[in-house]
């Protein structure tokens, strides 16, 4: 345990993040601005959500992270729609705990198969989670519409790099994993633990009576991408950690007082927001491979900030329980782990 307090410490060595980190910057400003521009602030959630397809794939050659970026972004358009749904059905804490757990557990499924990268399904959970908090304000073509729209730009300018080297990788190839009956058994345990780890967090987020469940089964669904237990719990660790730091910025920028860039661009709230959310989406990504922790630093005010454009709620509390539920979520997706473990051997993708 020490030891993983003590990684909090170190930071990975650079290698070549600054590109990728500008090309989900670029891929989450562009759409995220113009709806601003445009006048619908409240429609910059499925665009950032949309716009995460860029995170996908960063080292790949073009060809391969083109058919990378595609598997994510129909995977997180699928967390969209689905969190979209529950919100214009009015399901509720309890329906949105039972419809993102059973996604969890398809999400893992899917996500093994084809073998994303960041591991696991975690963006997915999280849009589902973010969009059911959203009351549905526009027709649901809409909202699939800006994500995919999103998405596709994303993907373009993942893509653009190929435009000024003309690097093409003919023997470059990235086939599903062949499930053999070991790799099969394993990736139904993975998706158990995502299951357990995601509906207890959501259990025991809507008995606590807190507010926000998909808060805690997103927590909980971090500390399962890691290859094994210590990288487990170190991602969990760095999770509650970086977004404790995180809420801090979130309650500078949204606290009244001099610090906060809200005070000096009065009528300019949901401008100033968005820029906030570009901003550090930029050293999210720049850090999310080298240091965790200090990445979920930045990310928490992306993923705050875009929900506040959406459904403006009192600041206080959107701090106190975000850093409640996420407690919550990361002990539990620890104790998953930890309880049930993986039979076979031979690592997934």
């Amino acid at each position: 345990m020490m030891a993983h307090v003590r990684g909090l410490h170190s930071i990975g060595p650079a290698s070549g993040d600054h590109l990728p980190a500008l090309r989900v910057a670029l891929g989450i400003a562009v759409p995220s601005m113009l709806l601003v521009a445009l006048g619908h602030p409240e429609l910059v959630v499925y665009a950032v959500l949309g716009a995460f397809t860029g995170m996908y794939g960063r080292t790949e050659p073009h060809q391969l992270r083109l058919k990378h970026q595609a598997q994510a972004g129909a995977f997180l358009l699928a967390g969209v729609l689905a969190g979209t749904a529950v919100s214009a059905l009015h399901l509720g804490p309890r329906g949105l705990v039972l419809v993102e757990t059973v996604f969890a557990g398809l999400g893992s499924l899917f996500a093994d198969k084809v073998r994303l990268r960041p591991n696991g399904p975690f963006f997915g959970i999280l849009a589902l989670g973010a969009c059911a908090s959203v009351p549905l304000a526009v027709p649901l073509h809409v909202v699939a519409l800006v994500c995919a729209g999103s998405a596709a730009f994303s993907v373009l300018v993942g893509f653009s790099g190929w435009l000024r080297g003309r690097n093409w990788s003919p023997g470059a190839t990235r086939e599903p994993t062949p499930w053999t009956a070991g790799l099969r058994r394993d990736a139904m345990v993975h998706a158990g633990r995502y299951l357990a780890a995601v509906g207890v967090a959501g259990v025991v987020a809507v008995l606590s009576g807190i507010g926000h469940p998909h808060w805690a089964m997103a927590a909980a669904a971090v500390p399962l991408a890691g290859a094994d237990l210590p990288s487990s719990v170190h991602r969990g660790i760095h999770r509650i950690v970086g977004t404790f730091l995180g809420l801090l910025v979130v309650a500078v920028v949204l606290f009244p007082g001099p610090l906060s860039p809200l005070q000096y661009f009065p009528g300019r709230e949901a401008l100033v927001l968005a820029v906030v959310v570009v901003l550090c989406q930029f050293p999210t990504e720049l850090f999310m491979v080298r240091h965790y922790g200090l990445a979920m630093v930045f990310f928490t005010p992306v993923i705050l900030l875009m929900t506040q454009l959406a459904v403006p709620v009192d600041p206080v509390r959107l701090v106190l329980e975000r850093g409640l539920e996420t407690v919550i979520g990361a002990v539990v997706g620890i104790l998953a782990v930890v309880l049930i473990r993986r039979r076979a051997r031979v690592p997934l993708g």
